[in-house]
């Protein structure tokens, strides 16, 4: 039971009961009619990314739907928040990669996004042996991980919102959805 693809989606929603706003979040990112497994955070050797069109359309209504998946809410009027998910894959094809789930308030997309694809490019490159300085702006470990030639890719998927003027729930999320 090892994933062949997986596909990262984002959403938002907002209501005045959380469940319902997390549900809300799920149908913005397509995955709302799953029956979702919330599993840790490898990338099975081989395991190669889909677009989100691509993905969403292999799912069926249903179906047991294994993904890494971020989730933040909030009830607090204005509250920035942020639901990301971070990727790291190997050049060599025999190694796995990491996935990171990031959920943070009071950060931009692009902040809470470079955090969790630093987080997963970092737990990959310590189980590849690549030497660096965790002190150094993520900007440059990123030109040294790649460099090294031994991660290949590294990106994100971050769904940031603002809490709802009224004080409804505001859920975001982000996912790293696996197919078979």
């Amino acid at each position: 039971m090892i994933p062949k693809y997986f596909f990262l989606t984002k959403g938002v929603g907002k209501h005045k009961e959380q469940l319902q706003s997390f549900e809300l979040a799920l149908r913005s990112a397509g995955i709302h009619h799953c029956n979702i497994v919330n599993v840790s955070s490898i990338v099975p050797p081989g395991c190669k990314l889909l677009s989100r069109e691509r993905g969403l359309k292999s799912l069926k209504p249903g179906e047991i739907t294994f993904a890494v998946l971020a989730k933040n809410s909030t009830n607090e009027a204005h509250r920035l928040l942020a639901s990301s998910i971070g990727v790291a894959i190997p050049s060599i094809k025999n190694n796995y990669g990491y996935l990171s789930e990031h959920h943070s308030y009071g950060q931009t997309d692009e902040v809470a996004g470079d955090y969790a694809e630093d987080l997963a490019a970092t737990m990959l490159a310590t189980t590849m042996g690549i030497q660096f300085d965790p002190e150094t702006a993520w900007d440059e470990r990123k030109q040294l991980f790649k460099t090294s030639g031994m991660i290949i890719k590294t990106t994100n998927i971050t769904q940031s919102a603002r809490g709802d003027k009224n004080c409804l729930w505001t859920t975001t999320v982000a996912a790293a959805v696996f197919l078979p």
